[in-house]
């Protein structure tokens, strides 16, 4: 019997061998997200040699150093958990940054990555990272939203509506689906969000990677989404304060209060008192539709409104950190509705995204509700307020009224 095994072990691992895999490896592992350590040694050139893997829907690469970049690139190949078939080689973007201010800037554990990838079901990988100088402890995050024993699948949406933390509104709060909802798993949130002052602007972002999902997947890209920033990157919760999939559905991003100004992990250098908004789908050769278009516009106008402010409007702020565009303390005249190129030096959110801001701004004007009262104030900051989850908004009435151009910015 041991003679049998043993060669079922070796006609095992010479299968393996003549397919060019190696077996499943991980350095560590959670329900949820598992790890794979890239050997170093060449500081140019670094790969893994396709292997089979945990089950995953949704790939990033990350490193030791959180202020470190990636000045290169980082190719990935999956294989099909359904079909068994490879995908082309894939790029991922490697512009994330770690928070420029506030306690998750100094985190134990926060790492630099690339953005994360949605592949869809999959089990096997290989991957390609090459560069001027690699920053050292690379490893291959593979993220199964899906996973674990106590994955949430929520599909009810309960209204829980309260009153806006800072005015009322110049346009009607647009449905959100709720952190509940979509999954997030609270116990993963160890510290409580940091409020700034008032929101001054909001910024557009896209995910990247792909626009090959269904909206039935949306859920479970915003939980992926969530799970890497917060068990990958070591972030203390999803870096944005909203998310939209190409369906046109808005979801709550990090916890705190949707109408409150959280501090985010959006932009490097203008987190403080901005908001965001990021597309699910990479807008750079795909172009947006009307259902995007509106959502970002409904988001921004309630969002802005809050604080009295039209979003067609610019606004000054200073750079909290060198980005690569910026010197910190560096003032900057943004649009009140920018895209992440605008305040770092990226792509996002996509040429085709960022061509529809200008369309997004007037959409974003003509949302707002007649008669609405201007706040006396943009709002001071709200640093001791309880925290909030940031209540679902499902089934609230959408607002049809004309713009606020003309208001003032208070």
């Amino acid at each position: 019997m041991p003679s049998l095994l043993l060669r079922t072990a070796v006609a095992t691992a010479l299968a393996f061998g003549a397919l060019g895999l190696t077996q499943p490896a991980r350095a560590t592992a959670s329900d949820d997200v598992h790890t794979l350590r890239v050997p170093d040694g060449d500081p140019h050139e670094r790969s893994l040699a396709p292997r089979t893997t945990e089950p995953f829907s949704m790939i990033g690469v990350t490193w030791d150093d959180p202020d470190a970049t990636l000045d290169g690139t980082a190719h990935v190949r999956t294989r099909s958990r359904e079909s068994g078939e490879w995908s082309a080689w894939r790029a991922l973007e490697t512009d994330v940054r770690t928070p420029e201010t506030g306690p998750e800037h100094d985190r134990a554990g926060v790492r630099g990555s690339t953005q994360p990838l949605w592949t869809g079901p999959s089990d096997g990988i290989q991957v390609r990272v090459s560069g001027s100088e690699l920053p050292e402890g690379l490893r291959v995050e593979l993220v199964d939203p899906d996973g674990g024993s106590d994955a949430v699948h929520t599909a009810v949406v309960d209204p829980d509506v309260v009153g806006p933390a800072a005015g009322a509104p110049l346009a009607a709060r647009p449905k959100v689906t709720s952190r509940s909802a979509w999954g997030a798993d609270e116990s993963l949130v160890k510290d409580p969000p940091t409020y700034t002052g008032a929101t001054k602007a909001m910024f557009v972002h896209h995910t990247a990677g792909t626009n090959d999902y269904t909206c039935s997947e949306s859920a479970s890209i915003v939980r992926g989404v969530f799970l890497y920033h917060v068990r990958s990157n070591g972030w203390n919760d999803i870096g944005y304060h909203f998310l939209v999939d190409k369906c046109g559905t808005v979801f709550e991003g990090r916890a705190g209060g949707i109408d409150r100004p959280v501090l985010g992990a959006h932009t490097y250098g203008f987190n403080t008192a901005t908001s965001s908004v990021s597309v699910l789908g990479d807008y750079g050769r795909t172009t947006v539709n009307s259902a995007v278009r509106a959502s970002i516009a409904k988001v921004a106008a309630w969002k802005l409104g809050l604080y009295g402010i039209d979003p067609t409007g610019t606004v000054v702020l200073t750079a909290g950190a060198d980005n690569g565009k910026y010197k910190s303390g560096q003032k900057v005249t943004l649009h009140r509705v920018s895209g992440h190129r605008d305040g770092s030096p990226t792509e996002c959110p996509g040429k085709n995204l960022y061509d529809d801001l200008p369309e997004i701004r007037t959409l974003a004007a003509n949302a707002g509700t007649l008669g609405a009262p201007v706040p006396e104030s943009a709002g001071p900051g709200v640093e001791g307020l309880p925290e909030s989850a940031g209540p679902g908004v499902e089934g609230l009435p959408e607002s049809a009224g004309p713009g606020f151009e003309g208001l003032l910015d208070r």
